[in-house]
């Protein structure tokens, strides 16, 4: 895996962040503000539950990454037609945090239909009082129908393995954390900014540009 594709994956978690906010702000919310007698301190929580989530994306991402592989093995030209894939999927995600369409909600649908039996595994494990608890509420979480989360792994089948899809993903993970664990400490101000639509439409525009970028390069 390239040094430069992992950069990108992050910065795409940082770009995308606006929408990780809006997806997992609830939960993110509830439990920095869980309280009671013997509670680990909120950052703590935070960090346990965002290091579950990130688990959940790196397995998803050496699952895709697998399954790739498997792909390749059987196409001639199959890395190509995965990369091609992919920067599409950047574009369309780029058109989705901007608000200008909409068409990933779709697959959120699709994936809610999964989500509502595994969601209520999460809830024996609320309110959060410890880590311990937190890491299991993120790896839930982790599986939550994401537009985002969906266009990364489909980035993430043209890694070539299950290694490098997992550090893809890994990758992409460490990008989202920074605006998660804000949201944590400070919700009420970040909830705002999330409402500001230059914020979302600049995020937007930067991922149309990166991926139709890499649109130009698979079909060089």
């Amino acid at each position: 895996m390239e040094p430069g594709t992992l950069v990108a994956a992050f910065a795409v978690g940082v770009l995308g962040g606006v929408h990780c906010l809006g997806m997992c702000g609830g939960i993110v919310g509830a439990i920095s503000l869980s309280h009671g007698p013997g509670a680990a301190p909120a950052w703590s929580r935070l960090l346990a539950y965002n290091l579950g989530r990130m688990t959940s994306y790196v397995v998803a991402g050496a699952l895709a990454g697998l399954l790739g592989a498997v792909l390749l093995g059987g196409l001639p030209q199959g890395q190509r037609v995965l990369e091609f894939l992919a920067a599409v999927f950047l574009v369309l995600l780029g058109l989705y945090l901007a608000g200008w369409w909409p068409v990933l909600a779709r697959l959120e649908r699709v994936g809610g239909r999964v989500w509502r039996r595994i969601e209520p595994l999460g809830r024996r494990f609320i309110p959060v009082q410890h880590a311990g608890q937190a890491f299991a509420v993120g790896g839930i979480w982790g599986w939550l129908p994401c537009g985002l989360v969906y266009s990364v792994l489909v980035w993430t089948l043209s890694a070539g393995s299950a290694t490098d899809g997992a550090l893809l993903m890994a990758a992409f993970a460490l990008g989202t954390l920074p605006n998660l664990m804000l949201m944590g400490i400070f919700a009420a101000r970040l909830a705002r900014v999330v409402r500001n639509d230059w914020l979302r439409k600049g995020a937007g525009t930067l991922l149309i540009v990166y991926g139709a970028w890499r649109l130009a390069g698979a079909l060089v």
